[in-house]
């Protein structure tokens, strides 16, 4: 019988700075697998294929993209993923996402979900980091307002859940780069 892939899942505000965390424990193990969910999705919008239009009609907004889009995404991932151990971070971001992977695990036995890492900072760190980097038009304080709007509102509900099942472990975002991602690489290697 194959192994179980065994996921782990980062949450954090825009500017949280959970992808740069996670790309670089990507890096430094070459057992993890790393996607993010708006890579992922902005990686399809630049094919310019028919799911990539319809997924930029809702990124150019700051909206998540629908439920069945993000999941297809994700699990295609998943599964051609090379390595036993996957990182995706920026999911779940809705209660309908979270319930429709929930539905996904329980009834893939090949995949365990590990934990759901909270890269927490203040509103005040995610502004200044998302309007400093520029990345792109997405990256202006209306946007970034809508976005935090957008994540906030089922934060609680989200971290209910996953408290309940033992899931969670919240993890500060202000501290240095170096910082977070040795407590989080160390986190992750003690779950594998």
């Amino acid at each position: 019988m194959p192994s179980r892939k065994k996921l782990f899942l980062i949450i954090g505000a825009p500017g949280s700075g959970k992808t740069t965390d996670a790309e670089l424990i990507a890096q430094q193990n070459d057992l993890i697998t790393h996607y993010s969910t708006g890579d992922m999705l902005r990686a399809e919008v630049a094919t310019q294929s028919k799911l990539g239009l319809e997924i930029d009609q809702y990124i150019s907004k700051g909206l998540i993209v629908p439920i069945d889009v993000a999941i297809k995404t994700i699990t295609n991932a998943i599964k051609n993923a090379p390595t036993d151990i996957i990182i995706i971070d920026g999911y779940p971001r809705s209660m309908e996402q979270l319930n429709t992977l929930d539905e996904y695990l329980n009834s893939d036995t090949f995949l365990e979900l590990c934990s759901v890492i909270e890269v927490h900072v203040n509103e005040e760190t995610a502004r200044d980091r998302v309007l400093g980097r520029n990345r792109g038009a997405d990256d202006n304080n209306e946007v970034f307002d809508n976005r935090m709007k957008v994540y906030m509102e089922p934060l609680a509900d989200i971290q209910a859940f996953y408290s309940a099942k033992n899931l969670l472990h919240v993890i500060s975002g202000e501290s240095t780069i170096e910082e977070i991602v040795h407590e989080m690489g160390s986190f992750i290697n003690s779950k594998i």
